[in-house]
């Protein structure tokens, strides 16, 4: 994501979610408690725009996205969302599909790392925005269910068949998209969709806790972590490798590669600088 910025200001305030600031961890809520945090169109509209704003920035190093009361997120309001799709034609519909696949490219690309703190359900879109973070922190209360086979449509709904059996291998991803069922955070854990189980209402404070580990370290070698992450998925070997080159040498010119040598040779911990 571009750093340079056009002619549009910094948006000052977001309507559909909540956002706030502290030293480099941005915190994103998803702040509708009493629908069990259903998205609407201008909270796909909001996350999507929120995130390379966040990236342009500069000053994030890493980000919490959670739920406001009883769950992380529902996913698509029933009557905002999917009673309007009924009364869209075929290009309103191919707008809408890709708007929440681009939301899903926010969180894959922006540079720096995703953490969701996920307690109660995360279904349908919400298992999604779950599966795009990199890291996924839960409690023992928090089932995911990707539930879009439920309604008629294709589990592979906003990249869901791209990434899951990237995190969790092509069996068990055949069977959460194909049926539908949801998976508590035992075995969530056990296939290793859920990177962290915390104790009972401990995920929003371990969240911020790896988030904080995250942002105070090397921003720009987690950047490039995660961007390799993302590019290698469907490289060859050696088109990885190459790639895994390239980048290393423009990090052994960054200044936080000789600030850890500096660090080391004086016996005192590193100053990230993230450059």
């Amino acid at each position: 994501m571009s750093p340079f910025t056009g002619s549009a200001s910094r948006t000052e305030e977001w309507r559909h979610l909540r956002l706030t600031l502290d030293e480099g961890v941005a915190t994103v809520t998803l702040a509708r408690p009493g629908k069990l945090n259903a998205l609407t169109f201008g909270a796909y509209a909001d996350l999507r725009d929120l995130l390379p704003e966040l990236a342009r920035d500069g000053s994030v190093r890493a980000l919490v996205l959670g739920g406001e009361g009883r769950g992380f997120c529902s996913g698509g309001d029933v009557d905002e969302i999917i009673g309007a799709t009924l009364a869209m034609d075929t290009g309103q519909l191919l707008d809408f599909n890709r708007m929440t696949g681009q939301t899903v490219r926010a969180l894959r690309e922006c540079p720096f790392p995703v953490v969701a703190a996920v307690h109660g359900v995360a279904a349908g879109a919400g298992a999604v925005l779950a599966l795009a973070a990199d890291f996924r922190v839960a409690d023992p209360t928090a089932r995911f269910a990707f539930l879009f086979t439920r309604v008629g449509l294709s589990g592979g709904d906003m990249g869901a068949a791209y990434l899951l059996p990237r995190v969790v291998g092509l069996g068990h991803a055949t069977r959460l998209l194909m049926l539908g069922e949801p998976v508590r955070a035992a075995e969530a854990e056990r296939i290793g969709l859920i990177s962290q189980l915390t104790g009972e209402g401990r995920a929003g404070d371990a969240a911020q806790a790896l988030a904080r580990r995250l942002a105070d370290g090397p921003a720009l070698a987690h950047a490039q972590t995660k961007a390799l992450l993302t590019a290698e998925l469907d490289m060859p070997l050696a088109a990885a490798l190459e790639l895994d080159a390239a980048t290393q040498a423009l990090l052994m010119n960054s200044a936080d590669y000789a600030e850890f040598h500096a660090a080391f040779t004086e016996k005192r911990p590193p100053k990230w600088r993230g450059r």
